[in-house]
C-alpha cells in the first residue's frame, strides 16, 4: 500500500505474449501499464492489503 498515492502496488511475473494478446482483446494496454501474473497463493495478502486500504479510507 502506497500511503501517499493511496494505491495498492503489486509485483508479479510479467505475463507472456499470449496472455498479453488475450488481455488486449478487451482494450488497448497503455504504454505506462503492464499485465502481471499474480499467483493464487497471494490472494490472502491481497485481501489483507485491501482491508488496510479500506480502513485507512474510513479515517
Amino acid at each position: 500500500m502506497d500511503e501517499e498515492s493511496r494505491e495498492l502496488v503489486f509485483q508479479g511475473r510479467k505475463a507472456d505474449e499470449k496472455t498479453q494478446d488475450e488481455c488486449s482483446k478487451s482494450g488497448p494496454i497503455p504504454d505506462y501499464e503492464a499485465i502481471v501474473r499474480l499467483p493464487f497463493s497471494i490472494v490472502a495478502a491481497i485481501r489483507e492489503a485491501c482491508d488496510v486500504a479500506e480502513r485507512a479510507a474510513v479515517r
